[in-house]
């Protein structure tokens, strides 16, 4: 059995270098993205060059040809961070860019975009929680997010939804947009010792590098992902089975049999036994 053709945008970035060693198992790969090595200055193997942010779609048009799938998790970064208003701009062009990714996969018959969203897409929540004036998020909320990066993430998602209907092109783009957590094993160690708010945030977003390649898979494999009103389109958020959480992931439980293999609280137990005995010794 021939294995799927899966186009991985970003290639060369933080989030795809996690996935690679289990999309590289499963699928024949398209690895794009405008540098050929990652942050750490290592060169990726096989990275084509294509700039998905240039509105002539024929330019990068041949790597969607025949493709299956296509995983989007490339971003567009400010020049410099501490303005605002180029952090717009910036955003702005990420929006294009998923346009481009959505539109030049439904022209070339890509059966399925899954995007790396954020769960910066409805941060707005999260002080709430912390602060204990709201109890939960689950993607069916409203996403609110009050900064530019998870304003534009909250786009992608509402962007893929118009072309999951399909009504401005004929013809529905399946898409799951997965808003990742913390896949980092440094947030708990991180935290000043008995912080625990800190600490409490940390563990309820963390997801492993496994979990994270599970879900991804899975959203890439589902043979129907179709919501309650037969549309092609899915939120889900991107934690393991963490005891802390605050986000639900009921849905891609659901929908397309996400079983995640670890959790924060075991994972970290002597972290945070540590910051426990700190804050009550405070």
């Amino acid at each position: 059995m021939s294995k799927r053709k899966v186009v991985l945008i970003g290639a060369a970035g933080t989030i795809a270098g996690l996935l690679l060693p289990a999309l590289k198992e499963r699928y024949d790969l398209t690895l794009l993205d405008l540098r050929t090595t990652n942050q750490d200055g290592i060169r990726i193997k096989d990275i084509q060059i294509a700039n998905l942010q240039n509105r002539d779609r024929n330019s990068y048009r041949r790597f969607f040809q025949k493709a299956d799938a296509v995983v989007h998790c490339g971003f567009v970064r400010a020049v410099n961070p501490a303005d605002p208003n180029e952090r717009f701009w910036a955003e702005l062009a990420n929006v294009e860019m998923a346009y481009n990714v959505y539109q030049t996969a439904w022209e070339e018959n890509v059966n399925r975009v899954v995007l790396a969203s954020s769960n910066h897409a409805a941060d707005y929540y999260e002080p709430l929680i912390l602060d204990g004036q709201w109890d939960f998020v689950s993607p069916n909320m409203r996403a609110l997010s009050d900064n530019y990066y998870g304003w534009a993430k909250e786009v992608y998602e509402h962007l893929g939804f118009v072309f999951a209907v399909g009504k401005m092109n004929g013809q529905p783009l399946e898409n799951v947009q997965i808003r990742i957590g913390g896949p980092r094993e440094t947030d708990v160690a991180n935290c000043k010792l008995g912080d625990m708010r800190c600490v409490r945030r940390a563990l309820a977003v963390y997801i492993s590098q496994r979990d994270m390649s599970q879900l991804f898979i899975k959203s890439i494999e589902t043979a129907d992902i179709r919501n309650e009103l037969g549309v092609p389109f899915q939120i889900f958020y991107g934690i393991s089975d963490n005891p802390h959480a605050f986000w639900s992931i009921v849905n891609a439980r659901q929908v397309i049999g996400y079983e995640p293999q670890d959790n924060s609280e075991t994972r970290f137990t002597e972290l945070v036994t540590k910051h426990i005995r700190a804050a009550l010794a405070n």
